[in-house]
């Protein structure tokens, strides 16, 4: 059989690649053609997407694979959830798209409980976790403050939609996107009406939801002979990116947690169908979409934000640390000196996330971290034990014995933290594979090719072809100590 070519374009809130995966005789192989910051534009106190640069990082992309010379199936894009753009009745993108840590969903959901639905209807008729950043609390605080953009709004389009859109010029909801928005019911996979009838906004606004795999168009004519490209079609895959992660998920059988391990660290177990009952409402657990009309039953879980932020702050100050460096200094500080509850809202967008982390130590009665090395010790290990708690409660809600936990993307090729995360958890910790939002994206694009049929064939290719670590646990009992800590420290945070 003839190799088959597939561009993934992952983007993730902090930056964004164009991956050429390749299929052939039955191994895949992957290329990164194109890699590009992103960030948000602060802007009268607010915080946007240049949905702009990125179509030009995509079209930059699109002219590196041209210039492979081989022949590409499809496209596929990839983004961070719950972020959304506005369309206009004449098809035009009207502003810049919120980006997800505005301010301006700062005690909005209590408003939308308090003004139009309760807390426990809201939950019930999604099953997401309640995070200020949701789709649809930024639609409300939009709609509160006479968004002129949301008024004169024909569609709304999630990031990987709104990108698709302005390399086809057609419209879809992409189901995994939408089920991270707190819009759509799990249920009948469709956006909820009465969410939005509430505050005068009509389910109309979202174009059909669509399931991955779907063909949404092919390349706009005019650029696909400005990239040197055929008129090449664009697949919608999972368009969230934690869900063409968890599509790599390695796993033979069902027995498995995931944690992908970026910016944000999401942990959680796949399941045929959503979970929401009183349980899953008290701990705050989500239901999101995955392939094949699974369920993400998954907790957000601040995860290397804080690190980020921590080493842009001493960049600035000129102590700029290389990874391994990072690794280093983490491994030769002391252990188990101070502990954070890594979801505590100080850590959100702090100006000074050093300071911020001194300050919760502070707060609950800790000595602060005294150097880099132990403000580094103290994020690893806290996120270590975070992921116990949440597995914990996983552990309870899980229909099957869950035996091992893989980690997938770029923190999955954190060994201390893999190996930290083993000794406190107490089952193997199997990492990669670093690249899954990738290898997601690229197989869900070769499915709809018709390279491979279901997700198991997938999974199956992926074990076969992309290397992993296992991290055995050894039962230490400071974890243990340490644990009981955490959970008296993060229970008490003020």
């Amino acid at each position: 059989m003839s190799p088959k070519h597939f561009i993934a374009f992952d983007l993730g809130a902090t930056s964004g690649r164009t991956i050429l995966g390749t299929l052939r005789d039955g191994e895949l192989a992957l290329k990164e053609l194109t890699r590009f910051p992103n960030a948000p534009l602060r802007l009268n106190g607010h915080w946007y997407w240049n949905i702009y640069s990125l179509y030009e990082r995509l079209c930059e992309g699109l002219r590196a694979a041209a210039r492979e010379q081989v022949t590409i199936s499809s496209v596929g894009i990839d983004t961070w959830g719950v972020d959304f753009a506005f369309v206009g009745r004449d098809g035009s993108l009207l502003g810049l798209p919120h980006a997800y840590r505005d301010p301006h969903t700062d005690g909005i959901p209590e408003a939308y409980f308090s003004e139009v639905l309760s807390r426990e209807k809201v939950y019930a008729a999604t099953g997401i976790q309640i995070m200020p950043f949701n789709s649809l609390y930024q639609l409300y605080a939009l709609r509160r403050g006479d968004s002129s953009p949301l008024a004169a709004a024909h569609r709304l389009l999630f990031m990987p939609d709104a990108l698709s859109y302005l390399l086809t010029g057609e419209m879809v909801t992409e189901y995994t996107i939408a089920s991270t928005s707190q819009l759509l019911n799990p249920h009948t996979k469709r956006i909820e009406g009465r969410l939005l009838e509430g505050m005068g906004l009509s389910p109309e606004l979202f174009p059909p939801v669509v399931m991955p795999g779907h063909r949404i168009g092919t390349l706009h004519p005019a650029l696909a002979a400005e990239c040197g490209l055929p008129e090449l079609p664009v697949i919608a895959v999972a368009g969230h990116d934690t869900a063409s992660a968890v599509a790599a998920v390695p796993a033979s059988d069902e027995h498995f947690a995931y944690l992908s391990s970026g910016t944000w660290s999401l942990m959680g177990i796949e399941l045929p169908d959503p979970v929401i009952d009183e349980r899953t409402f008290a701990c705050n657990f989500t239901n999101e979409g995955g392939v094949e009309g699974t369920t993400r039953l998954l907790k957000n879980i601040s995860g290397m934000w804080l690190l980020e932020q921590c080493l842009s702050r001493w960049k600035a100050e000129g102590r700029d640390y290389t990874y391994p460096e990072v690794v280093r200094m983490a491994s030769e500080a002391e252990p188990f000196r101070a502990m954070i509850d890594p979801d505590d809202p100080s850590f959100v967008a702090p100006d000074d996330m050093p300071a911020a982390i001194r300050a919760y130590c502070e707060r609950t009665g800790q000595r602060p971290p005294a150097d880099d090395p132990a403000m580094i010790r103290a994020i690893f290990e806290s996120l270590a034990l975070k992921y116990r708690q949440v597995l914990d409660r996983l552990r309870q809600l899980a229909p099957f014995r869950i035996d091992r936990l893989h980690v997938i993307g770029g923190g999955s090729k954190n060994a201390l933290l893999n190996r930290f995360t083993a000794d406190s958890i107490g089952i193997p910790v199997v990492a990669g594979p670093s690249e899954a939002t990738a290898v997601g994206n690229i197989m869900l694009q070769a499915r709809a090719a018709g390279c491979v049929a279901t997700l198991r064939e997938m999974r199956s290719l992926i074990a076969r072809c992309i290397p992993t670590e296992e991290f055995a646990p050894h039962h230490d009992a400071a974890w243990d100590e340490a644990y009981a800590r955490f959970l008296r420290v993060t229970a008490n945070p003020e």
